[in-house]
């Protein structure tokens, strides 16, 4: 058995489930629905899909830094032997 698609899959199983009529009702259906005929009905956005991070972000609850942080100083280490044996 060949791999089927997703959208093929479907069609296969409206064609399992629906009549030739019932069949020819739902492709009325999508079409209107497609063509915007149908305000009721709306396709599902995928934007959020391809953009999963759209407006997705946090603003920093602290305000900006108006003068440059201090830095404390940290004493140096101490430089270790050449050899180590």
């Amino acid at each position: 058995m060949s791999y089927l698609s997703k959208t093929a899959r479907f069609v296969v199983w409206i064609c399992s489930k629906f009549t030739k009529n019932e069949i020819e009702q739902i492709v009325v259906g999508l079409s209107d629905v497609l063509e915007n005929r149908n305000p009721e009905v709306k396709p599902k956005d995928d934007f959020k899909e391809k953009h999963p991070n759209y407006r997705n972000f946090i603003v920093d609850p602290k305000p900006p830094l108006t003068e440059p942080p201090e830095f404390k100083k940290r004493p140096r280490s101490k430089r270790l032997p050449a050899n180590l044996d």
